[in-house]
Formats: structure tokens, C-alpha cells, sequence
């Protein structure tokens, strides 16, 4: 997969890695508090997704991970602060991913969407409910679809009796 992302420029590749951690600080904060707990579910879960599942996600969040913790710090520290303003400024920057994705494959644009999903609604899981795990939230609820992205899918053939 990671060949196939190679051929993209270097900028664009970037804002696709960037996305897990953006993803993570947008679910983490729409409630108006960013809590660790959160956070670190988010660092496992790209660990887990870099050896688990299909071999086209597992090249993908094995190459987020190399420096995962990196870039949140990176992104916590000039995110806005206000609830409000942070997640306008996280959704415009996923939303610049589209003309991303619609550039790929179609099978392969569809994975990273759906991944990207996927990866939003582990992180909302993460506080809240029994043991911090299962409830997701009003704020979140409304962001776990990643409503500013594009969804790609791809309607698989169905096998001719």
C-alpha cells in the first residue's frame, strides 16, 4: 500500500499520516476536554491496527506509528484552544484530505476512509461508560462519521451463479 502512497507528492502523503492524530485530538476534544485517557487509546489502537488486520492498513498505521506521539504533541500544541474553533480548525484540515483520497484508488481510498471512521469511533469509546469503555457521546456522535470527508465506496462485484 505504502508503494502506492509513494506516488503521491510529499506534502500530501504528510497530511494523510497526519490524519490518526487529528482524528484523535477532533474525538478527544469535542466534548471541550482533550483527556488522556483518550489519548493513549489512540496510540493503541494505531499500535494494534500496525499488526492486525488487513496488510493494507497494517503498512499504513505501522508508518504512523514510527512517530505517533510526535505528531499529536505536534498538533496539541497549535490547536486552538476553544472547543468550537478547534474542531472547525481539525474538520477544515480533514476536509483538505478529499481531493486526497479521490486520487487514490478507489479500493484503496475507500480503506483509508473507512479506516479513518473506524479509528474515530475506537477513540470516542474511549472515555465514558463502564469502565471508560462503550459510550460515545452527543459532541462525539456527531463526529465520528468524519462528516467533512467524502465517502468513498466501492461496491464489490457479485460473484455470477
Amino acid at each position: 500500500m505504502l508503494h502506492q502512497l509513494r506516488n503521491l507528492p510529499a506534502d500530501e502523503l504528510q497530511e494523510l499520516l497526519d490524519a490518526i492524530p487529528i482524528i484523535a485530538l477532533l474525538i478527544a476534544g469535542a466534548d471541550g476536554e482533550i483527556e488522556g485517557e483518550e489519548l493513549a487509546q489512540s496510540e493503541k489502537i494505531t499500535k494494534i491496527r500496525g499488526y492486525s488486520g488487513g496488510e493494507v492498513m497494517q503498512e499504513f498505521y505501522d508508518k504512523v506509528g514510527e512517530d505517533y506521539n510526535e505528531r499529536l504533541n505536534r498538533w496539541l500544541k497549535v490547536i486552538p484552544k476553544d472547543t468550537a474553533e478547534r474542531t472547525a480548525d481539525l474538520s477544515g484540515r480533514l476536509e483538505k484530505l478529499n481531493p486526497i483520497l479521490a486520487k487514490l484508488a478507489p479500493e484503496l481510498g475507500a480503506e483509508l476512509y473507512k479506516s479513518f471512521t473506524s479509528f474515530a469511533k475506537h477513540v470516542a469509546k474511549a472515555s465514558g461508560g463502564f469502565l471508560g469503555f462503550g459510550s460515545i457521546n452527543k459532541e462525539e456522535a456527531e463526529l465520528v462519521d468524519l462528516p467533512m470527508l467524502t465517502p468513498i465506496i466501492v461496491e464489490k462485484e457479485e460473484d455470477e451463479a
